[in-house]
């Protein structure tokens, strides 16, 4: 290592101690980048938050846009395209810690976790995921945002996040995999839903009430749900709450970008970029890399695979259905993409049944003589869980 390298890392040593004292705050500071340019509300709106952020948060700002006057550094891009390059440069250099942006692609397997204030209770909620695509399989997407949002929550320094999963079409397949992941080893704390019958499985009112600290969804509802929590007080146009749509994670994917809508107002960028900073101060890469790793451990792959639909489907060639019988034995936890295979496969065992809905979602309803039977082919074939849900 050269002198002159030295010097300068000693220089600021000792510029980072002055600051400490003058501030009173040891904690570590960080540079989060922000690009100005491709917001509705103009360049003036990104710097506005960026100033915002200095002021509350012990961080740096790194404005990447075009020239303006401002207190705040400024590196100078006039094309999207520009301020992006140049924020991978200085990410990559590690000349900044996090960067904030709009309209940036990330690659297949990367989808970033909103961060909310719930109307009901003004609790912090994390919404995994709202941009992105974790993978173009429904299920194995939502698996991995699960993991994605208990990444982004342990980041931010809670320890034992509890996890729910929105009632949408595979949320029973989702669970079942999330359940099988946690017998295995990786720990996943259950959320529990307000609603009198309970369970993981969350409705409308626990996304106003805050009741997961990680919400499970697809991107595309995901991305909605944000839109509305952060602009339901001013119509839509102007972003008002919250923290944006976060960071983008994924395997081996080592950069720290949260994104914005083109529609967030200047207290979203501000949260947003304090978003960030503690993430990079909580080192989120690193984290990301230890629960993937024990992800791996608890054999998530397998169990993806297992649980895929091509392994489960049933040769519909000479399926006979069974004499009709009296059905007043329910067996819940099935999705509804899977409840007519799951009917089919009774039937090939001998056993009549048919599809319903109940009070929790869909079911399957088989004699009750015959339902304890009856669940444990439908758990040994995937379909619920290995005990069953019997209503």
């Amino acid at each position: 290592m050269s002198e002159k390298i030295i010097k300068q890392m000693i220089g600021k040593a000792f510029l980072e101690i002055a600051d400490s004292l003058e501030t009173g705050s040891f904690e570590k500071k960080v540079k989060i980048g922000v690009t100005t340019l491709g917001s509705e509300h103009g360049v003036k709106n990104m710097i506005k938050g960026a100033e915002l952020a200095k002021k509350e948060e012990n961080v740096e700002v790194v404005l990447i846009g075009p020239k303006l006057e401002t207190s705040l550094e400024l590196i100078e891009a006039n094309t999207e395209e520009e301020a992006h390059k140049k924020m991978e440069e200085l990410l990559d250099s590690k000349y900044i810690q996090g960067c904030v942006t709009m309209h940036y692609n990330f690659p297949i397997g990367v989808s970033t976790v909103g961060k909310v204030i719930t109307p009901g209770f003004g609790k912090e909620m994390y919404l995994a995921t709202t941009t992105g695509t974790s993978a173009t399989n429904r299920i194995e997407a939502m698996v991995k945002n699960a993991l994605y949002g208990i990444v982004t929550a342990k980041t931010m320094g809670i320890l034992k996040p509890t996890v729910g999963i929105l009632n949408l079409d595979g949320a029973r397949q989702v669970e079942r995999v999330l359940k099988e992941l946690n017998y295995n080893g990786y720990e996943i704390h259950f959320a529990e839903s307000m609603r009198s019958d309970g369970g993981a499985i969350m409705r409308g009112n626990d996304l106003l009430g805050g009741s997961a600290d990680v919400m499970v969804t697809d991107t595309l509802t995901g991305n909605i749900m944000m839109k509305v929590f952060s602009s339901y007080t001013t119509g839509g146009s102007y972003e008002a709450l919250g923290y944006g749509y976060g960071p983008g994670i994924g395997k081996d994917y080592e950069r720290v970008i949260l994104i914005l809508s083109r529609a967030s107002g200047s207290p979203v960028v501000c949260n947003a970029i304090k978003y960030a900073s503690k993430l990079a101060r909580g080192n989120l890469v690193d984290i990301a890399k230890e629960e993937f790793e024990k992800a791996s451990k608890a054999r998530l792959d397998d169990i993806l695979k297992s649980f895929s639909k091509e392994n489960k489907k049933e040769d519909e060639k000479d399926i006979k259905v069974p004499q009709k019988e009296v059905v007043t034995g329910s067996i819940a936890g099935i999705d509804i993409m899977d409840l007519e295979e799951a009917v089919k496969v009774l039937w090939k065992k001998g056993i009549y049944a048919e599809s319903g809905m109940g009070c929790t979602g869909p079911i399957v309803l088989v004699n009750e003589q015959k339902l304890i039977i009856a669940t444990k082919i439908l758990g040994e074939a995937g379909f619920v869980a290995k005990k069953g849900d019997i209503c």
